[in-house]
């Protein structure tokens, strides 16, 4: 096999591509109201629970709870994937998983963690990083009695992040659970299966402006339990 060089990539002839598609071209002005910092809430879980009901009442985002979750196992090296966050309050932000996924296994290794709301309809972002740990589990079994039925059997179906050899095997072990727990049954909350939190050390909210000359305000945590709030260049 003959090694591509740089004089050979740059000597190739351009892709034909419709401009209606070339990802060069594709800008939006954003022309929404500013954020200020004396707008502001005290603390950053009180300003994002007034950006998410914003997102949630004037319902322009798809699923606003869902977040992108950024991990890194033991050597450094990233990981992402979307997931629903399903609370949230002083303490952090809340979400469930299968203990033996990837996620969690990177969280065992390296607790650190970034999550990222991506409001873009909104022009907005919200940007964390933080610290996460397990949720006990008095909590997530009283989470768990809330998910749907089928949520309830999908989180005993899926060896999540392990291959598989097909979609039937996947939903023949589906089929084996709902005849095993047929609705209005209970079903045990798994043991691989539970909660994690996400400590905030810095929450960054991001909104789009004119020119690409956005607002970043982010808020970081202080040793004394204060907030810091630092007006970052776009």
């Amino acid at each position: 096999m003959t090694a591509v060089t740089d004089r050979d990539a740059t000597d190739r002839e351009p892709i034909d591509r419709d401009p209606r598609f070339d990802p060069a071209a594709m800008r939006r002005q954003y022309r929404v109201a500013g954020v200020d910092e004396n707008d502001l809430a005290a603390g950053p879980m009180a300003q994002f629970g007034r950006w998410f009901e914003e997102a949630a009442l004037q319902d322009l985002v798809y699923e606003p709870n869902a977040m992108v979750v950024s991990t890194a196992d033991a050597d450094g090296r990233p990981s992402s994937r979307t997931v629903l966050m399903k609370h949230y309050d002083e303490q952090g932000f809340v979400f469930y998983t299968n203990y033996d996924s990837r996620k969690a296994r990177e969280l065992a290794a390296n607790p650190h963690v970034s999550l990222l709301f991506p409001w873009h309809p909104m022009a907005r972002q919200v940007l964390v990083t933080g610290i996460a740990r397990r949720t006990g589990r008095d909590e997530t079994a009283a989470y768990f009695r809330t998910r749907p039925h089928g949520s309830q059997l999908g989180a005993w179906a899926s060896t999540q992040s392990s291959v598989i050899g097909s979609r039937a095997e996947l939903e023949s072990s589906y089929e084996e659970l709902l005849a095993r727990y047929p609705e209005g049954e209970q079903v045990p909350v798994p043991p691989h299966w539970g909660g994690f939190r996400v400590a905030p050390r810095t929450v960054e909210f991001w909104q789009g402006r004119e020119n690409r000359l956005h607002d970043r305000l982010r808020y970081t945590a202080e040793q004394d339990g204060s907030w810091r709030v630092d007006r970052l260049s776009p």
